[in-house]
């Protein structure tokens, strides 16, 4: 059964609140989830019962059963407004959830620009990481965020900070196609060869996801485009496996190796011949001199 007050809460009603604060409704009291009712204010996003139970007593940075505090809460729903009543009553801008996440974490994920600005200046460090080793720069660039990202980096992110498995912020953004992202980072200083823990480069995550923009965008920089990873394969090793044939079809035109064989022997051709969805890669191999009888070693 939902208590009166946080039933009041979801209605939006700041008089009801009242009436059940002054009737000495528990302000702090928690569901079976540890969830107080100011965990469902900042969830709505409503800035005057925030306040209201505040100044009634109700614990700031109170944390769930997953750690959350009010303020991830209320900056997961993107409101300016409760962010700014939260940090005015010393909201902790430094408090983690389970997975080691600050608020600015998630203002990277969920697109909370506005939110992000108030609690920078708050912050200890922006570089903070979570448990999987990624900053809200990994997350900004994963969502395709440039204003976050902008807003990162002149408050001192690390542009090349990596995660847990060594990958930086270009790689999510390489990953996920978003063009205007590779270029922002690349135009402050990220390394477009740089390489996670089983060396993928950034060209490896674009061509892996048939990103064709950010391929054509990473080859006119000039990176290696006979890179191999840890497997020995190269970008067009892993267009072919994925049957990216518009990426393969790209590579192949400047001047990719088709019979370029990884640390098992295989060429492009074996992957494109094992792909539910290579036809069309095996038809631009073999035009461009992919050796048909290439055996594996």
């Amino acid at each position: 059964m939902i208590p009166p007050l946080v039933q009041a809460i979801f209605n939006g009603d700041p008089d009801e609140v009242r009436a059940l604060i002054f009737k000495k409704e528990d302000v702090n009291f928690q569901d079976n989830e540890k969830r107080t009712p100011l965990h469902a204010a900042a969830y709505f996003g409503d800035a005057e019962i925030i306040e209201l139970l505040i100044l009634s007593g109700a614990r700031v940075n109170a944390k769930d059963s997953k750690w959350l505090c009010p303020l991830h809460r209320a900056v997961a729903t993107r409101s300016e407004d409760a962010v700014q009543v939260l940090l005015k009553h010393s909201a902790d801008v430094n408090a983690r959830d389970k997975n080691w996440q600050t608020p600015l974490h998630i203002a990277a994920t969920k697109k909370a620009v506005k939110c992000a600005e108030a609690l920078v200046p708050l912050l200890s460090n922006v570089n903070v990481s979570d448990r999987a080793g990624r900053t809200a720069l990994h997350y900004a660039a994963l969502s395709g965020q440039v204003q976050m990202i902008d807003l990162l980096l002149s408050r001192g992110a690390n542009i090349n900070a990596f995660d847990k498995k060594d990958r930086r912020a270009i790689h999510w953004a390489a990953y996920m196609g978003y063009i205007d992202v590779v270029k922002l980072l690349v135009a402050h200083g990220a390394e477009v060869t740089c390489k996670d823990k089983k060396s993928y480069t950034p060209l490896h995550a674009a061509a892996s996801a048939d990103m064709i923009n950010v391929v054509k965008y990473l080859l006119d920089l000039g990176v290696d485009i006979n890179e191999s990873n840890a497997y020995g394969n190269t970008p067009l090793h892993i267009a072919c496996f994925n049957g990216q044939d518009i990426v393969v079809n790209e590579l192949i035109d400047r001047g990719a190796n088709v019979n370029q064989m990884n640390k098992k022997g295989f060429t492009p051709l074996h992957f494109a011949a094992t792909s539910t969805h290579g036809a069309l890669c095996l038809e631009g191999l073999v035009c461009n001199g992919a050796d048909v009888n290439a055996k594996v070693k």
